[in-house]
């Protein structure tokens, strides 16, 4: 079965050089972003067969994924000159 990836770079090609950027020089935001691709592997061995979790627990798993790509990417928002969709236009 094939089980498609979600890495940072391919959902947010055009941000490349804010995530190279974020990555390097934020550490906070290194960290989630190395737990939301490991998270993401997980997913995908789990999808494909080759680790075993219920159904509830996979759930759970999906919706830390997105919490994390959530803030993920309201950082290289802020970070590209954009609103982080806060609502107050990234000034407070």
């Amino acid at each position: 079965m094939y089980v498609e990836h979600h890495p940072l770079v391919k959902d947010f090609p055009e941000m490349r050089d804010a995530l190279h950027e974020l990555r390097l020089n934020d550490t906070r935001f290194a960290r989630m972003a190395d737990a939301y691709e490991e998270l993401d592997k997980q997913i995908c061995r789990i999808e494909s067969g080759a680790e075993l979790i219920g159904e509830d627990a996979l759930t759970a798993l999906k919706q830390e994924r997105v919490g994390l790509k959530d803030d993920l990417a309201r950082q290289l928002k802020r970070a590209s000159g954009q609103c982080c969709g806060c609502g107050n236009g990234c000034r407070g």
